[in-house]
């Protein structure tokens, strides 16, 4: 029998006139027979548990919210244990202390250094960027929606991003670590 593992869903994109109904969510993923659905507010956070491996898992997802809620945008998992070193590895822990300023982006994949240099080098003197991997770390003290960075982050780093202030990401470990992960 395999491994079930925990992963945390971002669906990018929902807000505004995007949205995805959080009940009827859970209910189709229930359906699909993943175990433990959970959805965390209405702006496109979902839980679940499977013994699928994470490519298997976020296709049928994908799958699941075009037809049933004409959601086409792009999705992006992590496991529990990868959203748990996300959390362990922020370099801003000080900013953790006023969670709205902090922000991590989850990646599609790695960006190149450079293009993540380029990134930091369009940050205005008082924000902070880092990049670890698959996520960006982004610390804005005078607020994320004022930032002029937030819009050009995808088309610097060459890669898609979803992002998630720091109350939803530990919101979402905590979730996690319930379903046992």
């Amino acid at each position: 029998m395999a491994r079930k593992t925990t992963y945390i869903i971002l669906f990018r994109g929902v807000g505004g006139a995007t949205q995805l109904p959080t009940g009827p969510l859970r209910e189709a993923l229930t359906e699909a027979g993943f175990e433990n659905a959970r959805t965390y507010i209405n702006s496109g956070n979902a839980l679940v548990t499977s013994d699928r491996p994470l490519g298997q898992v976020a296709g049928q997802i994908a799958r699941i919210v075009k037809e049933r809620f004409g959601f086409d945008k792009k999705l992006m998992l992590a496991t529990a244990a990868e959203w748990a070193r996300l959390v362990k590895q922020n370099p801003y822990r000080e900013a953790a202390r006023e969670p709205r300023s902090l922000h991590a982006f989850l990646l599609e994949k790695a960006p190149a250094r450079h293009a993540a240099e380029a990134l930091a080098a369009r940050a205005a003197a008082h924000e902070r960027v880092t990049v670890l991997g698959k996520v960006l770390y982004f610390h804005a003290p005078e607020g994320f929606g004022t930032s002029k960075l937030p819009p050009v982050i995808d088309k610097t780093l060459g890669v898609a991003s979803t992002a998630r202030n720091w109350n939803t990401v530990l919101k979402l470990l905590e979730l996690a670590k319930a379903h046992g992960a």
